[in-house]
């Protein structure tokens, strides 16, 4: 794939949950797997979590592309969703392998509208039909855990404590299962009160993160869909908190800090 020599870029984090940001609506930019995971590298690239990708649309305000730290494509991640927000300013609609959002800046943070979750076994997807409200599998102590797609595949496990949980060890495990066709994000959580959650996260293709948006969202709603809480929900991650809004049978609605922190150019990625 001809590449180009230098290419304008903005860096952002959501919580901590850093990105590069790649606005290609004027000037196409080149990017496949290897070329995303190089940027994404800590070492010899940029650094990140994720790539993101903004392109012309036809039906909307722009077409957004997910990239994790290697190289594989994700249909939606909450976080960088509100750093777009704040970088289109304004309201705004935007296209995602997940579906489209709604967008709109508010001050130092944003409000993302992520559409409604999907609860059906093989729009996770899973591998067989089972109840997703409470999977009978098991790894280790982790077991029973909700299914949720909100844009993307998530399992959500509830625990006395979130950091006993060896989620660097288990998160992988869990991520390769044969159970999830699409491999698939790994969250543990403790209900810390009617409307309270503690989340950890292990992100599909990136690993442990300091927050993860679509994390928090599909936490809340299994939250909320078994009773454990009540909406909204205040969800503290390693990073930060965001605020989840969801009620049975309709959309979801995330609020947290988005932050530009610099502009630059790179060459020889």
């Amino acid at each position: 794939m001809a590449q180009a020599a230098s290419f304008r870029f903005h860096k952002m984090h959501g919580l901590g949950n850093d990105f590069v940001v790649i606005d290609a609506r004027q000037a196409p930019v080149a990017i496949d797997a290897a070329r995303a995971r190089a940027i994404a590298d800590r070492r010899e690239g940029i650094g990140c979590d994720q790539l993101v990708l903004i392109e012309p649309s036809t039906t909307v305000d722009a077409k957004i592309t997910f990239f994790n730290a290697d190289g594989s494509l994700a249909e939606s991640c909450g976080n960088a969703s509100r750093c777009i927000a704040q970088f289109l300013g304004g309201e705004s609609r935007v296209e995602t392998a997940g579906g489209i959002i709604e967008l709109k800046a508010e001050g130092a943070g944003a409000t993302v509208d992520m559409g409604a979750p999907r609860f059906d076994w093989d729009r996770i997807p899973l591998a067989y039909p089972v109840d997703t409200a409470s999977l009978p599998v098991a790894w280790e102590e982790l077991e029973a855990p909700a299914a949720v797609n909100v844009g993307n595949p998530h399992v959500i496990f509830f625990v006395e404590d979130t950091d006993g949980v060896a989620l660097d060890r288990l998160g992988p495990i869990i991520e390769h299962d044969a159970l999830f066709p699409e491999r698939v994000n790994v969250n543990v959580a403790t209900v810390e009160g009617p409307q309270r959650l503690r989340l950890r996260v292990w992100e599909r293709g990136a690993g442990l993160t300091r927050a993860c948006g679509t994390g928090a969202c599909a936490t809340a709603v299994a939250a909320i869909r078994s009773g454990r809480v009540q909406s909204p929900v205040t969800v503290k991650l390693p990073g930060g908190e965001l605020v989840i809004d969801w009620a049975p049978g309709g959309t979801i609605r995330m609020t947290g800090p988005a932050t530009h922190v610099y502009e630059g150019e790179a060459d020889g990625l």
